[in-house]
């Protein structure tokens, strides 16, 4: 499946070095104001090349909207949108053609299809995250219209942990760092795994306020269900965690349950979700990624005949993918949040009555 959601639906298309990259965003209500300028910053955000803790790969990734929009206003029709890649260097993967990159999808895509783009990985590479950044932003402008705001950061590289979350640091940080102190360390760690041809895996926070009580849809299409297939559905992603994730197996019911006062909860060890369903609190997600499968080292792998051979792979690549992940990770749970509120919609006779009797 290429597609994610419900109600608002985001289809992705093309290849890392195809023509483009592309989404089309089915569900959006008419008369939301699309800002160009915010979707393109999005996009600048998550785009490769900006510094040296990135891939050396450099794309404007400049998109243009097809579809959708008019005079400024979604029309209530699917907004299309696609991004042209520049800078492909197909020719650095000529050597793979015929073997499988320990670490990538190559293995499982040829076996399931029978064939496989091996330029960059086709479309199980990360760049196929563009097209999700620009529905995200879209999703991100809905729920703005809402109070509700959405943002992310590093909380982890090759485990050096931050102390602290400071989410304005993160926004000006080359790395999308949560800790103005741990950075310096994580900075060092990733430029270190760079410079022995290797790769380092980190963590990604992202945040969710002014989320109202009542989002999601038990019992099978649950919030922190959906989220976490959301975030899983990020390449590299190994695990996901809400709200104190696997450390609440490690705390006492008396200790890990939110007490609540008529001001609120007293704590958030539960990410601000209850039963499935938004419970008004922060929703707080920590999604884990593997180090970038792309390294520069011999390894042992076969070839597409089941022959042993050796792979010396060639591109530009991330260190740490978790970077730039942090607004992938944004824009799928902006997408989710989306999703719910216009499920949620229908929900109780008042909310049919206010809408169809004013």
């Amino acid at each position: 499946m290429n597609t994610f959601g419900k109600k608002l639906t985001l289809t992705t298309f093309g290849e890392s070095h195809g023509k483009a990259l592309g989404c089309i965003l089915d569900g959006v209500p008419a008369g939301l104001a699309i800002d160009e300028a915010f979707i393109q910053s999005e996009l600048d955000r998550r785009k490769p090349g900006k510094n040296k803790l990135e891939t050396s790969r450099k794309e404007a990734d400049q998109v243009e909207i097809l579809s959708g929009v008019f005079e400024g206003l979604s029309t209530g029709t699917p907004i299309a949108m696609v991004i042209f890649n520049t800078n492909q260097k197909s020719k650095d993967y000529d050597n793979v053609k015929d073997l499988f990159r320990p670490g990538h999808a190559d293995f499982t895509y040829f076996h399931k299809y029978g064939l496989r783009d091996y330029r960059g990985g086709g479309r199980s590479s990360a760049r196929e995250t563009a097209a999700r950044v620009a529905g995200g932003a879209i999703a991100k402008l809905m729920l703005k219209t809402l109070g509700i705001e959405i943002q992310s950061g590093v909380c982890e590289v090759d485990g050096i942990k931050a102390n602290t979350v400071d989410f304005n640091h993160a926004k000006h940080s080359e790395m999308n760092a949560l800790d103005p102190e741990a950075e310096r360390a994580q900075v060092e760690a990733i430029l270190t795994a760079k410079n022995n041809h290797d790769s380092v895996g980190g963590v990604v926070l992202t945040a969710a306020t002014g989320v109202p009580v009542g989002l999601g849809e038990p019992l099978y299409y649950k919030l922190d269900a959906v989220l976490a297939e959301a975030m899983m559905g990020i390449n590299a992603a190994k695990a996901v965690e809400i709200g104190d994730g696997v450390a609440s197996t490690h705390l006492k019911g008396s200790q890990n349950n939110d007490q609540i006062t008529p001001d609120g909860f007293k704590s958030n060890h539960a990410g601000g979700i209850l039963g499935g369903i938004s419970n008004g609190d922060t929703i707080v997600v920590k999604t884990h990624f593997k180090p970038t499968p792309s390294i520069f080292q011999e390894q042992e792998t076969i070839t597409t005949h089941n022959e042993a051979v050796t792979c010396n792979l060639k591109g530009r690549h991330d260190p740490c993918v978790a970077i730039r992940g942090a607004v992938v990770c944004e824009a799928m749970m902006a997408l989710t949040l989306a999703d719910m509120t216009l499920l949620n919609m229908g929900k109780k006779m008042e909310h049919l009555t206010t809408i169809y009797k004013g």
